[in-house]
């Protein structure tokens, strides 16, 4: 873990002089949500790595989800309501993720939590968070075990947290989805697998791995790296002797780049394919445009820039003038974020324009019911609190960028 003090960045928007007359503080510290002035302040917390390697994409999550809680303030969307977002930052380290849960759930005012990016992170917070009866909406994590149990691949699926959602669809299709693409699309037939050992990067390389195989593609080597290091000369070596085609790693950009860069320079001539975690310019600055050119990486939903729902949210965003991209996750994070939103005006709706004392517990009930059309389409969540948005899309770097070139669901 890096010795780093945690950045917390708070975003209070007030939306006029909104007030409740029915509800008054019954805590002036705002420890059941209300506040002095009988007007309604919710707090949504955030946890995400805003300082690291992953900045860019943690900073596009929290941007997005600012966005959405701005939103919601200047509409009045939820009578009564301000919206307050409190950005936690978790540096990708899950002992970071554990704090940064303990300390939002002592913070009364906190009904919902967005984030956070990493399926490792979110494995050491889910625990807090359900005992707390305080809902989580990731708009990142893919590894099928966090809702749907460690025994999920052998179809003994089982929710253990009835508080944890998450709005992107997971590696039990996402690594299949690939496979099906380069075996079938890209012909690839020589795969050798790299993974970072960490929950994400190794799931979703072993779903990979399995659809690989049962096309009839051959893996020719296998091997784990420590991401931290940089130094990838020796895998790839092995790689370059081992005749593959094609390299599936599971992990991401930071590590992902300049294995790519060192791959290539060892005159391998591969594809290196990635999941989400990849789909960011960062890989490319990282892997260097040349060597990046040709590369594959899947992400989750239909490209952004294509959806007509999308639309108001690009064009707010640049309206904003936030200083980064919003990046692979940032329409998942305002759906994310908006999910909760919507579940506190169904609580506050249904309990006669206040909060009840057990809004917590009623916040998750309600998010398990939500449906609406978000940024990214159809926003819903199915019995393991999955998305029942499947979409995924594969991106090709072309001229240093990655550009869309197949888009639809696994076995479609």
């Amino acid at each position: 873990m890096r010795n780093r003090s945690l950045l917390i960045l708070t975003t209070a928007v007030t939306a006029g002089a909104l007030t409740l007359t029915a509800c008054g503080s019954r805590d002036d510290k705002g420890g059941d949500g209300s506040n002095a002035g009988g007007g309604i302040t919710v707090t949504i917390g955030l946890d995400a790595p805003l300082t690291g390697e992953l900045t860019a994409l943690g900073l596009g999550i929290k941007n997005s989800a600012d966005l959405a809680v701005n939103t919601a303030n200047k509409k009045e969307y939820v009578k009564g309501v301000t919206f307050k977002l409190v950005a936690l930052d978790d540096q990708a380290q899950p002992s970071s993720g554990q704090q940064n849960a303990t300390k939002l759930v002592a913070d009364k005012s906190v009904l919902g939590v967005v984030g956070p990016l990493n399926s490792g992170v979110a494995e050491s917070m889910q625990k807090v968070f359900d005992d707390a009866k305080l809902v989580q909406v990731s708009p990142a994590n893919t590894n099928p075990s966090l809702s749907q149990g460690p025994n999920w691949a052998s179809g003994d699926k089982k929710r253990g947290y009835k508080s944890y959602f998450r709005t992107a669809t997971t590696d039990a299709i996402q690594g299949p989805f690939a496979a099906q693409y380069v075996f079938k699309d890209a012909k690839k037939t020589k795969a050798f697998i790299i993974d970072d050992k960490k929950t994400y990067g190794a799931g979703l390389a072993g779903t990979f791995k399995g659809e690989f195989e049962k096309l009839g593609g051959k893996v020719v080597g296998t091997q784990h790296i420590d991401p931290d290091t940089k130094d990838f000369s020796a895998v790839a070596t092995q790689v370059k002797s081992s005749g593959a085609d094609v390299v599936y790693y599971g992990g991401e950009y930071p590590a992902a780049g300049p294995l790519a860069k060192q791959i290539k320079e060892a005159g391998a001539k591969v594809t290196v394919v990635g999941g989400d975690a990849l789909f960011s310019p960062e890989y490319v600055k990282l892997a260097g445009a040349a060597a990046a050119e040709g590369d594959i990486a899947t992400s989750v939903g239909a490209p952004i820039e294509s959806l007509a729902s999308a639309k108001e949210f690009l064009a707010n965003y640049k309206a904003a003038n936030y200083k980064e991209a919003f990046e692979a996750y940032g329409g998942y994070s305002y759906d994310s974020t908006w999910a909760i939103i919507e579940a506190v005006k169904k609580v506050v709706e249904g309990n006669g324009g206040k909060l009840p004392d057990d809004a917590r517990a009623k916040v998750v009930e309600a998010v398990q019911g939500v449906s609406f059309e978000g940024v990214t389409g159809s926003v819903a969540f199915d019995e393991f609190g999955d998305t029942t948005n499947k979409q995924l899309t594969v991106y090709q770097v072309t001229g240093g960028a990655h550009k869309p070139v197949k888009s639809g669901t696994f076995g479609g």
